[in-house]
């Protein structure tokens, strides 16, 4: 069994954040930790925004970084639930380069680097939210790359998650994998197991999580978010998809998403 350092030695909120991030001043907690990470067998860095409320688990888009949110304002956005305590948000890096985007890889390859940074998550970044926070309600939240491992990674682990928000995804990684499939790229492609799901308690567990599936009517994505809506609800398992007007795949779209959604689908 793979042994992960004591939380309290995981903390680098003491030291400062990358010269490449923008210096801001906020009134709310805002906590930068690194730590190497024996799932991936690197260093991984993350920012935590907020002091309480729901724990709320942020992916990057394509490639991106852990401050990639702040950097385009999302913190801004919502600024009044965090000031309020109603939101604690983590949001991570991703390891994209290494995974989906590894396109020198065999896509067997790149798939079990997918599935070494969910054990990164679900070994080293949930535990560290429950120890900084007992609220017991997950939110996962992404946009446009960073929507598909928010959706995949609930899907997947939905006795975690209360809610997942995805916007502007894709959920079929077939593009990713050049018509390859094993075990991994199986269990990480919502479009293909959503279809074969029949066990009980996963049923149970996805009908009682909050899906929702935000994406712009012009947005080539949208076909994707239609496809997953029908597989889910084939299922009996029920999501609330919302059309944007116009392309809406961009951070000014992105910023109205995530204080609309975040509290909930309307």
């Amino acid at each position: 069994m793979i042994q992960y350092p004591p939380i309290h030695n995981l903390s680098g909120a003491s030291q400062a954040p990358p010269e490449s991030m923008e210096e801001r001043q906020y009134s709310m907690n805002r906590e930068y930790h690194r730590w190497y990470s024996p799932a991936l067998g690197r260093d991984m860095e993350l920012l935590i925004f907020g002091h309480t409320g729901a724990r709320v688990l942020v992916f990057p888009t394509s490639k991106g970084k852990f401050y990639e949110w702040e950097d385009r304002s999302m913190m801004d956005a919502l600024r009044d639930h965090l000031d309020n305590g109603w939101l604690q948000m983590y949001c991570v890096d991703s390891v994209d380069a290494e995974s989906w985007y590894a396109y020198w890889k065999h896509p067997g390859d790149r798939a079990w680097r997918h599935m070494q940074y969910e054990f990164y998550l679900l070994n080293e970044v949930i535990p560290l939210s429950q120890q900084l926070n007992d609220n017991p309600y997950l939110i996962t939240v992404g946009a446009s790359f960073g929507a598909y491992h928010a959706v995949n990674f609930a899907l997947r682990h939905p006795h975690l998650v209360g809610r997942t928000i995805g916007m502007s995804g894709i959920y079929d990684v077939g593009r990713w994998v050049d018509g390859y499939s094993d075990q991994n790229v199986y269990a990480n492609n919502p479009v293909a197991y959503i279809p074969n799901e029949h066990n009980h308690d996963r049923l149970t567990a996805l009908r009682n999580l909050d899906i929702i599936l935000a994406v712009g009517h012009d947005d080539s994505l949208r076909g994707s978010n239609e496809q997953l809506s029908g597989l889910l609800w084939e299922k009996e398992i029920g999501n609330a998809l919302r059309i944007w007007d116009g392309w809406a795949h961009d951070w000014p779209w992105w910023q109205q998403m995530i204080r609309q959604y975040v509290g909930g689908h309307d």
